[in-house]
């Protein structure tokens, strides 16, 4: 989940998985440029996971990073979300926080998505490296079906997309 608000996370409370949780940025002004919906602090949102968490027996987590070239993979954002995540696991003890670092799926289309690209993979390990240097465990999760326009995300688009270039046709 993107984390619509800080309650969100109190429904999982009682969940016998991983909470995991999508934050593509931790700064805010940069997170409501990515996240355009958002309409909470991240300290207000961490807040509500930290106080989520402390309810579970299971305290296994995961943080989510769309890595976005240019956008937030740079070694700043790594130290911004390592500080995050160090939060988190002092105020939750027993915590494990996994980061998954995702390269971004270029999906095309228009709008502010459409000057968004993947970063390179070296880019990629650098943040990886960087989050591991401060102590924060990080993988980076592979992208499925990106080079059939079925990842993340593309298959709505193309099929906005088509329906447009039929509409068009018409």
């Amino acid at each position: 989940t993107v984390a619509p608000n800080p309650e969100a996370f109190h429904e999982f409370k009682d969940s016998r998985c991983a909470l995991a949780w999508s934050v593509h940025a931790v700064r805010d002004e940069l997170r409501k440029q990515l996240v355009p919906t958002t309409k909470y602090t991240m300290d207000q949102l961490r807040q509500g996971f930290i106080d989520t968490l402390k309810q579970r027996s299971l305290r296994t987590a995961m943080i989510e990073i769309a890595l976005i070239d240019g956008v937030n993979d740079s070694i700043r954002e790594a130290d911004e979300l390592a500080a995050f995540v160090d939060e988190i696991t002092a105020q939750v003890p027993g915590c494990n926080i996994i980061c998954n670092l995702i390269p971004y799926n270029d999906i095309g289309g228009g709008g502010t998505a459409s000057s968004f690209r993947k970063p390179s993979m070296e880019r990629v390990m650098e943040f990886r490296k960087r989050l591991q240097e401060l102590g924060v465990y990080a993988a980076v999760r592979g992208t499925r079906g990106d080079d059939e326009s079925a990842a993340c995300g593309q298959l709505v688009t193309s099929r906005k997309q088509k329906k447009e270039e039929l509409g068009a046709a018409v």
